[in-house]
């Protein structure tokens, strides 16, 4: 995997990527926002700040990604080294600040399976308020790392989070499902996150009037999603915050849409997992009890039942419960992953396209800018996700392994649907 953001999506028969209706009313709704700390864990998900713009066509706020390239890729299953950017100058009241993991961590799967989730506690030293106007996650073992998202810690819980780290001899913890330490006054619709990194990420730097809020004394834990399947090397990931002590500039959050993963074996094939009681009990088994809750609790708040409707296409409408303005967006699937949408007001005169991945390309996970776009209470956002099998035939990360029901999962082999909306809020 390369350091970038932006470039086109694969064509539907070309190089795919390297290694890896509203909710059913006011209880249904109340379970997702309950959710909300929860699905904090998306795996890999695009950085939430506006960046660079992929490949896009039209000129309006409907980006449509589309591909650039049409011939099968023969390093399939291996990292993409994409040549860094220069860095972009800093602004007017800028400094940068450099943190790193405090040790030299070897990954190793905590239970079960291929996959290791460790927070590190990181203490960027921030002696003053200030906002953080970019940032640039730098991998130190890129063939094992599969995201890195950054989490603040407001100085409240600063206490707890050192004292958790305090518990391993300062080498991190296990921290499937978010970061063990609470919701830190964050959810669905203002994750607290300041930066993230996925296969496609690079350098990024937001624009000149906004800025992710940092208050004096806050820490930060940095979740780094390792797949083994890549082997096992000691791994430092090294981050560089670019902060600003201006006190003009707007405050920006994230807004998560999560969808659930109902995605049944292929016809003729069978297996133990192809019964979703099993396959939701193994990933229950790698990952801990909450993910039962999680799986149910997607199904339940988006389709306002627990009954499953298998299917490669799955969706969740999200009314909007305060104003904001949409600046930029992004999406995130697995390896299965074939198309992404996210829709504004779908259905009605004012529907809006506000990102459509017509091909997924898990390499390449950069967050689009969108031309200012305000919501309003009573608006409806939609998240739309199509998943593939037969993509277990063709990636190396999925060969061999044993067909099965796909739902919502942290794995690398397993899968996700989210939405992501880069915001201000008056």
């Amino acid at each position: 995997m390369g350091r970038h953001t932006g470039g086109g999506m694969a064509d539907a028969h070309g190089p795919r990527r390297g290694r890896h209706a509203g909710p059913g009313g006011a209880a249904a709704l109340a379970v997702l926002v309950v959710l909300g700390v929860l699905v904090v864990l998306v795996a890999g998900c695009g950085a939430p700040g506006p960046a660079a713009p992929r490949t896009t066509s039209g000129a309006s706020a409907e980006h449509t990604v589309t591909s650039k390239t049409t011939q099968p890729d023969a390093t399939a299953g291996r990292p993409r080294p994409v040549t860094p950017a220069a860095p972009a100058p800093l602004r007017a009241g800028e400094s940068l600040r450099s943190v790193a993991s405090p040790v030299d961590y070897t990954p190793r799967a905590p239970t079960v399976g291929t996959d290791d989730y460790r927070c590190f506690v990181l203490d960027p030293k921030i002696s003053r308020d200030a906002f953080v106007t970019g940032f640039d996650i730098v991998p130190g073992q890129p063939q094992e790392v599969h995201h890195v998202i950054l989490f603040r810690v407001p100085p409240s819980a600063a206490a707890a989070a050192r004292a958790r780290n305090a518990e391993s001899g300062g080498n991190g913890w296990t921290c499937f499902g978010g970061t063990g330490l609470g919701s830190g006054g964050g959810g669905l619709d203002d994750a607290p996150w300041v930066g993230a990194w996925a296969p496609g990420g690079r350098a990024n730097v937001l624009p000149a009037d906004v800025g992710i809020p940092l208050r004096r004394g806050s820490l930060l834990i940095m979740q780094v999603h390792y797949n083994l399947r890549h082997g096992s090397t000691p791994d430092r990931t090294k981050v560089q915050l670019r902060l600003s002590s201006s006190t003009r500039l707007k405050p920006l959050q994230t807004m998560l849409y999560p969808a659930p993963v109902e995605l049944p074996c292929r016809p003729g094939r069978s297996g133990p997992l192809c019964d979703r009681a099993t396959a939701v009990a193994d990933v229950t088994k790698r990952f801990g009890p909450m993910s039962t809750p999680i799986v149910n609790g997607l199904l339940l708040a988006c389709d306002g039942t627990l009954i499953p409707t298998p299917g490669p296409t799955q969706s969740c409408t999200r009314r909007v419960d305060q104003e904001a303005t949409i600046r930029a967006a992004a999406g995130h699937m697995h390896l299965l992953g074939s198309s992404l949408r996210i829709d504004l007001d779908p259905g009605t005169a004012r529907a809006r396209t506000l990102l459509d991945i017509k091909v997924w390309d898990f390499d390449n996970q950069g967050s689009v800018p969108v031309p200012a776009t305000v919501i309003r209470p009573g608006d409806s956002i939609r998240i739309t996700c199509t998943h593939d099998q037969s993509w277990r035939d063709k990636l190396p990360d999925l060969q061999g392994l044993p067909e099965r029901y796909v739902v919502w999962g942290e794995g690398t082999t397993d899968e996700m649907c989210l939405g992501l909306l880069s915001v201000t809020t008056p």
